[in-house]
């Protein structure tokens, strides 16, 4: 996990993957934030902390939590409230934010219950989840290795997930499907020659690659605000704690 926090750093500024995720998690987060730039947000397994900056600061003051010292290393270099801890025992008062994340962590988690349970427990009445996770099992490969995932989802399983910890799954919808094609064919030759924990799929490509797939995803992107993606190597997702929203 440490190596893999050393490679996101270096590429989640540039790569066509980070870029692309920011445009399809960018619309739910302006979603859940309603116009409000007061909320009191939480990064659950925050990396880096590039997103506490990135995504999160617009809409108010981010918190982030993480397990790995390495991650807390790089990320209280943002000068946002980090704290070190395990998703399945957030701690942090009940109803205490108004907008929680989780970004690529679920299928990293042994108890990926408990840690929804938890996310929802800080949310407060009316609050918002916003996410995403690895989708589809047939997609296990190098990078999971080095990720040290656990499992992968598919739409049902994930929606069945939060309405699990008492949430309203809003919206759930698979990403990536331009690259699905591709990251198949690549993650199932790996699984025949036996998955290994290289950092290949994260480094950054040549530029005009790099440029030709960024400007592909954010076309997706836009598609997917309309249209629902039959098939993805991510899922994204939206969920509303029940209740009314104070403050």
């Amino acid at each position: 996990m440490d190596r893999l926090l050393a490679l996101t750093r270096e590429a989640e500024r540039s790569h066509f993957w980070f870029r692309g995720f920011r445009q399809f998690v960018g619309p739910l987060l302006v979603r859940a934030a309603g116009g409000r730039t007061d909320l009191r947000l939480l990064d659950c397994g925050c990396g880096t902390g590039h997103n506490l900056d990135a995504l999160l600061s617009p809409f108010g003051r981010p918190f982030g939590f993480d397990l790995t010292p390495a991650g807390l290393a790089i990320a209280r270099a943002t000068g946002h409230p980090i704290v070190r801890a395990d998703a399945a025992h957030i701690p942090f008062a009940s109803d205490a934010f108004d907008l929680v994340t989780s970004f690529d962590m679920l299928q990293c988690v042994p108890d990926d219950r408990a840690a929804v349970r938890e996310m929802a427990r800080v949310l407060r009445p009316g609050g918002h989840l916003v996410g995403s996770a690895a989708a589809l099992a047939a997609l296990h490969g190098d990078h999971s290795i080095l990720s040290e995932e656990v499992r992968r989802y598919t739409r049902a399983g994930l929606v069945s997930l939060l309405r699990g910890a008492g949430l309203v799954p809003l919206h759930a919808a698979y990403a990536f499907a331009a690259l699905f094609p591709l990251v198949l064919a690549v993650r199932t030759l790996q699984r025949v020659r036996g998955a290994q924990a290289t950092g290949r799929e994260i480094a950054v490509p040549a530029a005009p690659v790099n440029a030709a797939l960024t400007w592909l995803l954010g076309r997706e992107a836009a598609l997917a605000r309309r249209v629902r993606m039959p098939l993805g190597s991510s899922l994204i997702f939206l969920a509303r704690k029940e209740g009314v929203r104070t403050g």
